[in-house]
């Protein structure tokens, strides 16, 4: 067995967590760590600044900014701040940026694109249809996420085979979008399980979300993603009302691979009710809001939009300019 790391991390780690050990890791798991390692290093000998990693502040990428930042490798991180996020994840971002030997950039949406999508579509809107969320995915991450991987020949993020369905091929590089992108994508933890995460992020500390305490294995934007019961895939809380095949944002989806125009359930009535049964069996705390950990007035982002209940002013119109890292 490894040694464990040193390196601080602040906030919550799972030595401090009795909740850790609902998974048991692998018995290859320190081969796994091994060859995830090896694939890092692969990465950043495409040069320096020329490889990042997408940090969306869930487990699975908490381990590997770890994982860079251990063994010093040349890779900077980024995240899209989409201006949905969990005051949880907000707080663990800051405390990621104050760390030590890693670059943290953050991607916003551009403001003005965010206030057109609400005054004509609605604050809601991703309820309403597939077509409609998606829009929404592409203003609030989509475009940020252009322009943190332009002039970039690789990326890495987070995602596993053992997530979903729809990720269950996911190869360890990918090499795909090389031809029409130049864009090869590493995903070193594709083989490896929920127990072997949380076995790394026990050995070495690793900060993390404290949403992941309170039944959220997938953490994204918070009017998009619930807590989950016993039973439920990882990836079951995002975007609980639509159809399995239509649950991605579109970050890790080939543009072929859904259905344009798809329409979904007529959103708020059959989503409460399903969270409502959630709840009452007993497997989700605190879930008769759907999805929602914020009250309705939190819940807009601060994405430097003041709303009430018929406007929404602009408060400052260059807020799409990219954080450099401390």
């Amino acid at each position: 067995m490894r040694q464990s790391s040193s390196i601080p991390g602040g906030g919550r780690t799972a030595s401090a967590t009795p909740a850790r050990a609902r998974a048991s890791a692998s018995a290859t798991f320190d081969a796994k760590q091994t060859q995830t390692e090896a694939l890092l290093r692969q990465a950043a000998a495409m040069g320096e600044g020329a490889v990042t990693q997408a940090n969306s502040m869930g487990v699975e990428d908490m381990v590997i900014t770890h994982m860079i930042r251990r063994l010093q490798l040349p890779i900077s991180v980024f995240v899209l701040e989409t201006g949905r996020l969990h005051t949880e994840t907000l707080a663990l971002l800051e405390r990621t940026q104050a760390l030590e030997g890693i670059q943290v950039r953050v991607y916003r949406p551009q403001a003005r694109a965010v206030i057109h999508f609400i005054r004509t579509q609605g604050q809601d809107a991703v309820y309403n249809s597939v077509a409609q969320r998606r829009q929404c995915c592409d203003i609030r991450k989509m475009a940020p996420l252009a322009r943190a991987l332009a002039g970039k020949k690789a990326w890495i993020t987070g995602l596993r085979r053992e997530q979903s369905d729809a990720r269950a091929a996911v190869p360890q590089v990918d090499t795909a979008e090389v031809a029409a992108r130049g864009l090869t994508k590493f995903n070193p933890l594709a083989d490896w399980t929920q127990g072997d995460v949380w076995q790394y992020v026990a050995q070495h500390g690793v900060d993390y979300n404290p949403l992941h305490d309170q039944f959220y294995p997938s953490i994204g934007c918070a009017p998009c993603t619930r807590a989950v019961t016993l039973g439920e895939d990882s990836r079951s809380g995002r975007w609980w009302w639509e159809s399995e095949s239509a649950k991605e944002c579109g970050l890790h989806v080939k543009p072929h691979s859904l259905a344009e125009g798809q329409a979904a359930p007529q959103g708020d009535a059959s989503a409460l009710t399903s969270a409502q049964a959630h709840a009452a069996a007993g497997g989700v705390k605190g879930a008769a809001a759907p999805g929602r950990s914020q009250s309705n007035d939190a819940k807009e982002c601060g994405l430097h939009v003041k709303t009430s209940t018929c406007d929404i002013t602009l408060v400052e119109p260059q807020q799409h300019k990219e954080e450099s890292p401390a």
